[in-house]
């Protein structure tokens, strides 16, 4: 099912923000009691400060070789994807 499908990227962050991540996920897993992704802790700090991950379009500066890869990456993904008809 289409809605299954849920897409993932890489995002670069600098080390002092990822152990940051890191800290607010250990802190999170401690109070829920379960494990927690840095992808949970990233969706918990929008949260609370009501941040939508478009409010950080066009942010992002890369290089021409940054965005090269990450365009063959796409094609390659999307060249091995095969849509699924019941």
């Amino acid at each position: 099912m289409l809605s299954d499908f849920v897409t993932m990227a890489t995002v670069k962050v600098r080390e002092k923000t990822y152990r940051t991540l890191n800290e607010i996920a250990g802190k999170l897993r401690a109070r829920l009691q379960r494990p927690v992704s840095v992808d949970e802790a990233i969706d918990f700090v929008m949260r609370q400060h009501k941040l939508k991950p478009s409010d950080f379009a066009g942010s992002l500066s890369l290089t021409n070789e940054e965005e090269a890869q990450i365009l063959n990456g796409l094609k390659e993904f999307w060249s091995k994807w095969k849509f699924r008809t019941k």
